[in-house]
């Protein structure tokens, strides 16, 4: 799945890049700079620790045939070396290509803090979406070496929050699509995160959202009844369903009073409906 593909919105690509590499080439291209591998070291706070094999040869055999195509963002370390900011994945796999250089724009350390700052002050803004704010704090998180907890406490949120919101990049392409035209809700999005191992109920989930207009609350029932075991569609019908034959039957006991059942994570509620405090009295006294 492709952010970019989805289509964000021109104004937030405008003020936070799809990539910082690519800003900052963009705007100093002149700075690019040949540097021995060798003179690069990784970033001891990258919170990214393990490189899949397989992947690091793929990107190594792209680089052997066309180069490295986006610079490598690094720090001077005051030593002769440069520490990496942005790329470490790519100098790995420069490494298993073979070669002797890298191209690498140069950033000090104040560079850096106000392109973070700048990112930062982006993410606090109120008209951002759920999703452009997720998309920010992943930035923050890959290009910065920033934590997720750290991000949390440069935005005054909790870290749950911010967990939260970054895994609304976890949606499947229609559902972020929908999130960002505003057709379903955060909380609609966060009902449909929550079948991430049903892909197949997670497009039923959107689909009926759209098609029937569910609120929030109804879709996480769907999700209840789904986990619950229901997995086949008339199977998940039937345990939506807040009216049933047997509620019908209590209802007709009961003079007519509409009857409910309200399905929860963990059971369920039975649910009688009264117009008046005699009304409630009479019903009572059928039961009793």
């Amino acid at each position: 799945m492709s952010i970019g593909k989805t289509g964000l919105g021109r104004g937030f690509d405008a003020l936070i890049p799809k990539s910082v590499d690519a800003a900052i080439l963009f705007e100093e291209h002149e700075r690019i700079q040949k540097i021995a591998l060798g003179d690069i070291v990784p970033n001891p706070n990258q919170p990214r620790t393990t490189f899949e094999p397989e992947a690091l040869k793929s990107l190594a055999d792209s680089i052997r045939q066309h180069g490295i195509v986006q610079p490598l963002v690094v720090t001077p370390e005051g030593t002769g070396r440069y520490s990496i900011v942005a790329g470490e994945r790519r100098w790995r796999a420069a490494g298993l290509a073979k070669l002797d250089t890298v191209p690498v724009i140069v950033r000090t350390t104040k560079e850096l803090e106000r392109l973070e700052i700048a990112i930062v002050e982006n993410v606090q803004r109120v008209d951002l979406s759920p999703l452009e704010q997720a998309v920010s704090i992943e930035r923050l998180h890959q290009q910065f070496n920033m934590t997720y907890e750290t991000i949390a406490k440069r935005l005054g949120k909790a870290s749950s929050t911010v967990n939260n919101i970054v895994r609304l990049l976890q949606l499947p392409e229609t559902a972020m699509i929908a999130l960002r035209d505003q057709k379903i809700s955060e909380g609609h999005a966060r009902a449909i995160l929550s079948l991430r191992d049903m892909p197949e109920k997670q497009q039923e989930l959107l689909a009926n959202i759209l098609k029937f207009s569910w609120p929030v609350r109804r879709a996480e029932q769907y999700v209840t009844s789904v986990k619950e075991g229901f997995k086949e569609s008339q199977a998940t019908k039937e345990r939506m369903r807040t009216e049933t034959p047997a509620t019908k039957r209590l209802s007709k006991r009961l003079g007519g009073t509409q009857v409910f059942i309200r399905r929860t994570a963990k059971g369920g509620k039975l649910e009688i409906a009264f117009k008046t405090d005699e009304d409630l009295e009479r019903i009572l006294h059928t039961l009793h």
